[in-house]
């Protein structure tokens, strides 16, 4: 998983979003807010945290991967995140549609105290997805609408009205139930063996020279997953036959050989993004996994 994303990334990531300015000193004070339609999204977004919060009405179809659970999203549904709790979404119908807010604490809280992670929607180990009818449907994009025309307006006191918004929405979120439809794992191993192959195969593919391995050993993945090293061990091996290490083994050997066959980058270079500290630690292990120097399998 990469570094959590700031508002600045998201905003690099959809130029055509457009950041409300914070030279405004009403906003300056209190936080970031702003509100956007989901019609010029990507159909994938990245698996991440973020540093702000996110209320998403989304109409369309999809899977949303939000910490160790994953949900398929086959109606309207409104979706609350918090940034201490990665998520990705993946779309599986063309058409993608709905709104979404993005706000950071001081802004919501700009009058009180308690923090928003004391909200069950907001908790983590809750559920933040709501399925709607298509009365409330109508509702919400009523509300979004309003909020949408009221950031563009001069209205001295908008953001004020803003976040009343936020909070209807919220108490709207309250009057229903929580979706409890997520795909459930076997047992404990098969949740943690799950994740470890996740966040694995998150680390891939190597984009840039300078982007560096950082889980590189199983006590690497077993401090990042928050369980002892051997528990780790025991639960992957249970549930895959393979070892921790050979499945790390066997996805860095696989990139190696993709990233020499497919790209001009030295070896040097190509040891770096894989983690090894020196090229001849890389040509050690390279050559033991496959009988072949990289220089010689590249040739």
């Amino acid at each position: 998983m990469q570094k959590k994303e700031t508002l600045a990334d998201f905003y690099t990531r959809y130029p055509s979003k457009v950041r409300p300015s914070e030279s405004n000193s009403e906003l300056a004070e209190m936080g970031h807010f702003n509100v956007c339609s989901r019609e010029s999204c990507g159909k994938v977004v990245p698996y991440n945290r973020r540093d702000f919060y996110k209320i998403s009405l989304i109409i369309g179809e999809g899977i949303l991967y939000y910490a160790d659970k994953a949900i398929e999203i086959n109606r309207t549904a409104l979706i609350f995140f918090n940034p201490n709790v990665p998520y990705s979404w993946e779309a599986t119908s063309e058409k993608q549609a709905g709104y979404f807010c993005l706000f950071t604490e001081g802004f919501i809280n700009v009058h009180r105290n308690d923090s928003l992670l004391e909200s069950p929607l907001f908790q983590i180990g809750g559920s933040p997805v709501f399925f709607v009818s298509k009365e409330q449907e109508a509702n919400l994009c009523q509300i979004y609408e309003k909020m949408l025309q009221e950031i563009d307006s001069g209205y001295i006191y908008k953001y004020e009205l803003l976040r009343n918004y936020v909070h209807l929405i919220i108490h709207e979120a309250l009057k229903l139930q929580p979706a409890d439809t997520y795909f459930k794992y076997a047992n404990a191993s098969a949740r943690i063996a799950s994740l470890f192959i996740e966040l694995l195969e998150r680390q891939f593919p190597i984009d840039s020279p300078d982007q560096t391995l950082k889980l590189r050993a199983a006590n690497d993945y077993a401090e990042r997953l928050s369980v002892h090293v051997n528990h780790l061990n025991r639960a992957v091996k249970e549930i895959t036959g393979k070892t921790t290490t050979e499945h790390i083994t066997e996805r860095v050997i696989k990139e190696s050989k993709a990233l020499l066959k497919h790209t001009g980058w030295s070896v040097s270079e190509i040891a770096y993004g894989l983690g090894f500290e020196y090229p001849a630690y890389f040509n050690t292990f390279f050559k033991k996994q496959t009988n072949l120097t990289p220089t010689s399998f590249r040739q």
